[in-house]
């Protein structure tokens, strides 16, 4: 990554135009190749950018240094340098990524611990039970001893409905699991998966993450 503080210029052309006059600005070069011109407010927005794939090129002009960001398609940003005051790069390395707290697999094994917060008396059977088109998060057993195929999802949407659809297609077709009911789960789960979802018979709920990590309401806390 190359890190620049400069005085600097920008225009901006294609499927519109802008332009940000001189000021200083720190401008961010990445080892992907996009460009982001950035100012100190607006938290990560930057004023401008231009995203991968683009090239780079610098004109002179006498004292005058000029950056010409273009793209495959007609998107043009020009950065005019009256004054740079750093120009640093780093090697980051390769980065590891975003470790979220509540995603999928750790709502899927609050809830294999407590079946019972997705409907009373259900208690689980098996994680990651195996269909031939690839495995249901959880298979649970109702208190009427009906088997119940749990689809776990951050957030809940059409594609997590027509999911678990196929996965209870061919389960139902196992005379050993009889007739299986479903349960889509999700912290939040979209209007129009609900609808879906209720149609094919299919109930959803929505999880309270907190509450199965055992949080109250006022134990909100940044980490």
């Amino acid at each position: 990554m190359r890190l620049v503080v400069a005085t600097c210029e920008v225009d901006y052309s294609g499927r519109l135009s802008a332009h940000l006059p001189m000021a200083k600005r720190l401008i961010m070069i990445k080892s992907d190749g996009s460009v982001s011109i950035h100012s100190d407010g607006g938290a990560y927005k930057p004023l401008n950018w231009m995203g991968a794939p683009c090239t780079l090129t610098i004109e002179r002009a006498g004292d005058d240094v000029v950056w010409r960001v273009t793209s495959k398609g007609p998107d043009t940003l020009r950065i005019a340098l009256a004054d740079v005051e750093s120009d640093q790069e780093y090697d980051l390395g390769i980065d590891p990524g975003l470790e979220k707290d509540g995603v999928e697999k750790h709502l899927q094994e609050l809830l294999a611990d407590h079946p019972e917060s997705l409907r009373p008396g259900l208690s689980l059977v098996r994680r990651e039970y195996f269909t031939p088109i690839g495995p249901v998060d959880l298979l649970c057993r109702s208190a009427t001893g009906t088997y119940v195929a749990v689809e776990v999802k951050r957030r809940g949407e059409i594609d997590g409905v027509e999911q678990l659809t196929r996965y209870l297609d061919l389960m139902r077709r196992d005379p050993l699991l009889g007739d299986v009911e479903g349960i889509f789960a999700a912290q939040v789960i979209k209007p129009q998966a609900k609808v879906l979802a209720t149609d094919r018979g299919i109930a959803c709920v929505s999880v309270d993450y907190d509450a199965l990590r055992g949080l109250e309401p006022d134990d909100d806390r940044l980490f």
